[in-house]
C-alpha cells in the first residue's frame, strides 16, 4: 500500500471538525447508567495453562444489558502485592482466544484483563466465547453494520459499554490496586480510546491504530474492511446514508478523545488504509481538548512511515512498555 493519506507535516496539525450530536454525553450517560443497574461480578475460575510464572483465571462479568462477557485475567505468579491492571481489547473479528496468547503485560509485571468481543471471534485468532444476543436489528451481517440505522441498536454501543464495564470488573478483581490502563490495537484501540473518554479516573491510555476515528471521513477515503463493510452496506441501502452517519457520530473516537483526561500513548502506520492515519492523528490532536480541565493531559504519538496496519509492531510495544512504566512507576523509569 503506497502513501494515500495526508503527509506527516499536515497530519501533525490535523484537527477536523468532527460531527458530534448534541446529546452525545446524555446518550452515553444513560447507556452506562442502564448497564450499571445490572450486577457486575460473575464467575472467576482458575485456569491451568502450563505456565508456572503466571496465574490465570477465566472471568465472566456483566456487560451491556447485564449480558455475560468473558475475559482472561492473568498476573505474575507468587506476587501478593496489588498491581495496576491493564485492560486489553481485541481487534476486529478476533475473540479472546486462548489464555496463553497475550502475555506481554503480565510478563511486564501488570495484572492483565483481556476482554472478549461479543459476537466476534470467527475471522481469525483462536475464537471467542461471548455471544451477542442483541444482534437482530436491521443493518448487516458484519459487526460494523449491525444495527447501524439507529445509535441505540448499534453494535458498538454494546461493545463500548462492555469495554467500560471491563474497567469496573478489573477493579473488582483480587490483586488490583485500583489503577487501570486501557489498551488495544485497531478495534481494540478504538475501544480503549472510548473508555478514556467515558472513565474519568483511568490511569492511562495506550492505543495503536484505533478504529472509528474521524469515521465520517474514513468511509470516504478507504473501502478496506471494516470501513468497507459500511461502504458496502451504503452501496446497497442508498437511502440510509443520513441515518448511518448519525449513528456513527455517537461512536467516533475523536469525540471520546476530546473528553479524556488520562495520559495517552498513540501509534499509527502512515500507509494504513484499514484505520487511516488521519483518524489517529485527529484523536491525538483533539485529545483532552474538551475535558473541562485547565490543562490537557500528557500525550504522544509515534508514526511509522513505511508501515501499514501492523504499525510499529514490537518496536511500538517496546515504546509502550517504557512509556507506561514512566507513567505508573516513575521511580523505575530508565531502569
Amino acid at each position: 500500500m503506497p502513501l494515500f493519506d495526508l503527509p506527516l507535516d499536515r497530519l501533525r496539525d490535523y484537527t477536523p471538525d468532527v460531527a458530534e450530536p448534541a446529546d452525545f454525553d446524555e446518550f452515553w450517560s444513560a447507556t452506562l447508567k442502564d448497564a450499571a443497574a445490572h450486577p457486575l461480578r460473575g464467575d472467576v475460575s482458575p485456569v491451568r495453562t502450563g505456565l508456572p510464572l503466571l496465574d490465570t483465571w477465566d472471568v465472566t462479568f456483566g456487560g451491556f444489558g447485564g449480558d455475560p462477557v468473558r475475559a482472561w485475567y492473568t498476573r505474575p505468579a507468587g506476587v501478593d502485592t496489588p498491581l495496576p491492571a491493564v485492560v486489553e481489547y481485541v481487534g476486529y473479528g478476533r475473540g479472546r482466544g486462548l489464555p496463553h496468547e497475550r502475555l506481554t503485560w503480565p510478563a511486564a509485571g501488570y495484572a492483565h484483563l483481556l476482554m472478549d468481543a461479543r459476537g466476534q471471534g470467527g475471522q481469525y485468532g483462536s475464537g471467542g466465547d461471548t455471544p451477542d444476543p442483541h444482534g437482530g436489528a436491521l443493518g448487516g451481517p458484519w459487526p460494523a453494520t449491525r444495527g447501524i440505522l439507529d445509535p441505540h441498536d448499534y453494535y458498538y454501543r454494546r461493545l463500548i459499554t462492555d469495554a467500560v464495564r471491563a474497567v469496573d470488573a478489573a477493579r473488582a478483581l483480587p490483586g488490583v490496586d485500583g489503577r487501570v490502563v486501557a489498551t488495544g490495537n485497531s478495534q481494540g484501540g478504538g475501544l480503549a480510546l472510548a473508555v478514556a473518554g467515558l472513565v474519568p479516573d483511568l490511569a492511562a491510555l495506550v492505543t495503536t491504530a484505533p478504529l472509528l476515528c474521524d469515521v465520517q471521513r474514513a468511509i470516504e477515503i478507504t473501502d478496506a474492511p471494516p470501513y468497507g463493510e459500511i461502504v458496502n452496506f451504503l452501496a446497497v441501502h442508498r437511502e440510509a446514508e443520513v441515518a448511518v452517519r448519525r449513528t456513527l457520530s455517537y461512536v467516533d473516537g475523536v469525540a471520546f478523545a476530546r473528553r479524556a483526561v488520562a495520559p495517552a500513548h498513540f501509534g499509527t502506520g502512515l500507509r494504513d488504509n484499514v484505520c487511516p492515519p488521519r483518524g489517529v492523528f485527529a484523536a491525538h490532536n483533539h485529545y483532552g481538548a474538551a475535558n473541562g480541565r485547565p490543562e490537557r493531559p500528557e500525550r504522544e504519538i509515534h508514526a511509522y512511515p513505511f508501515n501499514h496496519h501492523e504499525g510499529g509492531e514490537a518496536y511500538q510495544v517496546q515504546r509502550q512498555l517504557t512509556w507506561l512504566s514512566s507513567v505508573l512507576r516513575p521511580e523505575t523509569a530508565g531502569a
